[in-house]
């Protein structure tokens, strides 16, 4: 399609003998030229306009005349920038309809490399040739104060202070000349133009509203506008310390890796900005939304340097803590944790051992050690050691059927080194994974105070004699040296563990024993252990008297034979703990070696609970004997009558010795055969040839009642021994 010709055109013509002459009208351009020879830019500026409302009022405008009047504001516009007339600059150059990359290369500042991937733009040939031909509106400037004031100003007029001034306030007009001509032209040209040429505009704009602390204004275009190129704005948001807005970018981008980044150095102080005010609870509450694990972990534990509470409870999230996640992952996550706050640590610790329920013998035995030193550690506090010695004598002093922790628990103040006591003591008494040597180790310097919790311990390791004889001997707490019996080797059985942990409000603390949830209660394990228990009470109650040595006169004689003196001492307490020992697990004790253990001075009363049960036992269990042997007989009576009339019904032939008479009249060794049913007269009826012998089952008896049912097999079997089924003779 050929171009439109853009030459003026001419109605009247002049021929000569040797030229043709044209009368043309004088187009806006050519006075616009002409004034401008003449520096009357106020005059083209007047031209223009006027030219304008004439090209608006028409109905159809006409192409070459937009073009003309584009081109003549262009003109004029390019003169006034050269000249450092920013205002009218901008307005002619808007008026003109610019390219607004065009101004822009004239600010390398705010160009960067938007202009890089395309250099080049179209533009009015004329125009190329009138425009400044300087890199940078500073150029501009400062060629026009050299034109103006040179040699006027000394040493140099770049170097002098008033130009210095000058190009600073002639620099600011240039900016916002730019910024109000980038402003209309989005607003009205803005949504027709191409997207690469409106991302320019909102970044460079986003440029000026940040260096200018137009806060407001850079807000409200981040809202508006998603074109705004990210690297270019990064850099100057950074350094006009705009980090609300860096923020609002990356969130609206979904680059969570960088919004946390920038909130991190918020939170460091490394940067300030008074418009994001809390940046940490930003951060939870992102990682919290996005369920992002590598984040998580990242920042987590970060975070728990900052915050612990929320930080655990981010790494312990459902979200973050994956089923099936592998152990080599969770301790390097725990050993990251501790160099950031080992508070921190020991809080995520209890977290895979307590909630986790990670049975790692690694992570129970760290556990174990650290709440163990955290005990410690209290015990250099005066106040609370003498607190502690003050309990134990204050139990120790006088039977109580309460357990030492129990009665701990419900008498002692509130206090951290309470609850981290009980903590310990539920944690070493529920947990089987832990390396109970490592711990016994570190305990046993603090033997006397804490003697409940190494007489868990050496329960744990299967020394039942110490641990019983620290919980007798040391600690006074016959209860629990009961339960410690029963419930084959715990200090603290699991239902009590579960009562004390919630009294204490230790429930998480309570772990399931595997080893003492189900122990029988009157197997041969609580049996040894009774008997074992018996014998320290026993060892305690008695000691040897020491004998006089010194000289003495002989006694003299008496009629009466000597009284025998006791040599042993009874302690009141340990005696009443032995006597409650064996009344309250008679049935679990043998009374040959109870009677062989006990002292021989004791006197029958201490014992005739004990003796009244164990006699009362064996009289249940002898009447017992005697009735499933009574029951056994019955049934093997009641079988034996049944199988007596039914095989009597089936009828049968009862094989019978001949008498001596009979053998000696030659009938030989000929046996006699009677048929039965004949006998009775009823011959006549037929004879079955076999039968079934139904016989009732046994009756489920206890005691005696399998050799019972034996007994009444062996009589059926030896009746039916001699009877022979008729149709068996029959075939013989």
């Amino acid at each position: 399609m050929a171009q439109r010709s853009t030459f003026p055109r001419s109605h009247v013509l002049i021929f000569g003998p040797s030229s043709v002459q044209s009368l043309l009208q004088v187009t806006p351009i050519s006075q616009a030229e002409a004034l401008l020879e003449s520096h009357r830019t106020e005059d083209v500026i007047q031209l223009a306009d006027k030219q304008r409302k004439k090209v608006q009022g028409k109905l159809v405008v006409d192409p070459d005349e937009a073009d003309e009047l584009a081109y003549v504001y262009q003109r004029v516009g390019f003169q006034c920038l050269l000249e450092t007339r920013f205002e009218d600059a901008g307005f002619c150059l808007f008026q003109g309809e610019l390219d607004p990359r065009m101004l822009i290369s004239y600010f390398p500042g705010l160009r960067g490399a938007l202009l890089d991937t395309d250099p080049t733009l179209d533009i009015f040939s004329g125009i190329a040739d009138c425009m400044p031909p300087y890199d940078s509106v500073d150029d501009i400037i400062v060629a026009n104060l050299v034109w103006n004031y040179s040699p006027f100003l000394a040493p140099t007029t770049r170097s002098a202070l008033p130009t210095a001034e000058l190009r600073r306030v002639l620099g600011i007009a240039a900016h916002d000349m730019l910024e109000q001509f980038l402003r209309r032209w989005r607003r009205v040209r803005g949504d027709s133009s191409a997207p690469a040429v409106r991302a320019i505009v909102d970044t460079v704009l986003a440029k000026l509203f940040a260096r200018g602390e137009k806060t407001t204004d850079l807000f409200a275009l981040l809202d508006e506008s998603d074109m705004i190129i990210l690297p270019e704005v990064e850099p100057v948001f950074r350094a006009a310390g705009h980090f609300s807005a860096l923020c609002k970018m990356y969130s609206k981008r979904g680059d969570d890796a960088a919004l946390l980044n920038v909130w991190s150095k918020l939170v460091d102080g490394e940067w300030t900005d008074p418009e994001v005010p809390d940046p940490l609870s930003d951060m939870f509450s992102l990682l919290t939304a996005r369920r992002n694990r590598p984040l998580i972990q990242q920042w987590g534990i970060w975070l728990a340097g900052k915050d612990t509470e929320r930080a655990l409870k981010l790494l312990t999230a459902h979200g973050s803590a994956k089923r099936g996640q592998k152990s080599e992952d969770e301790a390097a996550t725990l050993q990251q944790i501790r160099e950031v706050n080992p508070e921190a640590g020991v809080r995520f610790l209890e977290h895979l051992v307590l909630q986790k329920r990670r049975t790692d013998p690694a992570l129970h035995t760290e556990l174990a050690l650290t709440y163990i030193d955290e005990v410690i550690s209290f015990l250099d506090d005066d106040a609370t050691s003498k607190l502690w010695r003050a309990k134990a004598a204050s139990y120790a002093s006088s039977p109580n059927p309460t357990p030492f922790l129990a009665y701990f628990e419900a008498t002692t103040p509130a206090s951290p080194a309470k609850h981290a006591r009980l903590r310990t003591a539920l944690f070493l008494q529920t947990s089987s994974a832990y390396d109970a040597s490592a711990a016994h180790a570190r305990l046993a310097p603090h033997a006397p105070l804490l003697a409940p919790e190494l007489a868990i311990l050496a329960g744990k390791f299967g020394d039942a004699h110490e641990a019983l004889s620290l919980l007798v001997r040391t600690v006074r707490d016959h209860a629990s040296a009961a339960a410690f019996c029963t419930s084959q080797g715990a200090v603290v059985p699991p239902r009590a563990a579960a009562q004390l942990a919630e009294r204490a409000g230790l429930a998480a603390w309570a772990l399931t024993s595997p080893t003492a949830a189900d122990a029988p209660t009157d197997g041969a394990e609580t049996k040894r252990l009774l008997h074992l228990l018996l014998g320290i009470y026993t060892a305690d109650t008695t000691t040897p008297a020491v004998p006089d040595v010194s000289p003495s006169p002989p006694p003299p004689p008496s009629p009466h034979p000597p009284t025998p003196i006791p040599t042993t001492t009874t302690t009141t307490t340990t005696t009443a703990a032995t006597t409650h020992l064996l009344s309250s697990h008679a049935t679990s004790f043998d009374p040959p070696t109870v009677l062989s253990t006990l002292p021989p001075h004791w006197p029958l009363r201490t014992i005739s609970l004990y003796l009244v049960r164990a006699l009362r036992t064996a009289a249940h269990a002898a009447h017992e004997r005697a009735l499933v042997k009574a029951l056994a007989t019955g049934q093997n009576l009641a079988m034996m009558d049944v199988a007596h009339t039914q095989l009597r019904a089936a009828g049968a032939l009862v094989e019978e010795a001949a008498d001596e008479d009979v053998d000696d009249a030659g009938g030989g060794d000929e046996l006699v055969l009677v048929d039965e049913k004949m006998a009775l007269g009823s011959s006549a009826a037929p004879v079955p040839a076999a039968m079934d012998l139904r016989v009732p089952s046994p009756l489920a008896l206890k005691g005696k009642s399998e050799r019972a049912g034996a007994d009444a097999g062996a009589v059926v079997g030896s009746w039916t021994s001699s009877v022979t089924d008729t149709s068996a003779s029959n075939e013989q």
